[in-house]
């Protein structure tokens, strides 16, 4: 084997440690952009669940506030004193 053929060879050996290097990158970047775009999506869910959460919390002290008022309204309606004469 000449010095040529084992330059040849180191190179060919280099450049296939490479390419498989590359390669492994390639597909370590696959991996990460389906991890991202997933993330994205949970985020996005995330996002419209705190949304319907605070619309339904809003809607539910919106309620209670209404109850108070009514209730309110019937203790006035049981303490006051009837105005009218029962009959019988």
């Amino acid at each position: 084997m000449s010095k040529h053929h084992v330059v040849m060879a180191r190179t060919l050996g280099v450049a296939l440690v490479a390419g498989l290097g590359l390669a492994s990158c390639a597909s370590y970047d696959e991996d990460f952009a389906r991890i991202n775009s997933r993330l994205d999506q949970l985020d996005t869910r995330v996002q419209g669940a705190a949304q319907s959460a605070d619309a339904a919390n809003q809607s539910a002290q919106q309620a209670n506030q209404r109850l108070n008022q009514l209730e309110s309204r019937v203790q006035q309606l049981e303490s006051a004193p009837p105005t009218r004469q029962p009959r019988g």
